[in-house]
């Protein structure tokens, strides 16, 4: 088992730790990880794209140029990384920040509107794990207990507070 994902959105919507959190669960299943960030001109506002490989054999490389799985979170992004998407793969896409096309190829697709969610949670800044509680429901490639695991403890290292939300803002994510 092989999983290419590209987390793509803007600077300051938490590509990064989405996908850091993601990296980190698996690594905690024991899983081989790569993660490769990239950051546009502009770190907040600008361009963020993450790609990530989980795998249960070890990864020669963490570039891939077709993706299993794209997670975007706006609209430039969508535009930008849809066409990596392989035929099958599935597209996470936030709906209250991109309109999705009528795809090219076959896709299995997710629309959440994680911005939204986290804007009636009280705080924007959980839109990012909204999408991943999406992205973790189709792809059960770990526990779902795992990633709370690791969001309660990547908290502890910032702020223990924030983990009451972003672990409503996963559920959330997660039900659909």
């Amino acid at each position: 088992m092989t999983e290419h994902i590209i987390f793509a959105g803007a600077g300051g919507q938490g590509i990064m730790l989405m996908a850091k959190v993601l990296a980190q669960a698996a690594m905690i299943n024991g899983r081989y990880i790569t993660w490769l960030p990239s950051y546009g001109a502009e770190v907040r506002g600008g361009t963020a794209r993450c790609m990530l490989t989980i795998s249960e054999t070890k990864i020669g490389s963490p570039y891939f140029a077709c993706a299993d799985a794209l997670i975007v979170m706006n609209q430039p992004s969508l535009m930008k990384f849809l066409p990596a998407l392989t035929e099958g793969g599935l597209l996470v896409v936030n709906t209250s920040l991109a309109k999705v096309p009528k795809p090219a190829k076959k896709i299995k697709m997710v629309k959440i509107a994680a911005t939204q969610i986290a804007l009636d949670l009280g705080n924007i800044k959980v839109a990012n794990i909204v999408a991943l509680g999406a992205y973790l429901s189709q792809r059960k490639l770990i526990a779902k207990h795992t990633l709370i695991d690791t969001l309660s403890e990547m908290a502890k290292a910032v702020n223990p507070k924030l983990f009451q939300i972003n672990k409503k803002a996963f559920e959330l994510g997660y039900n659909g």
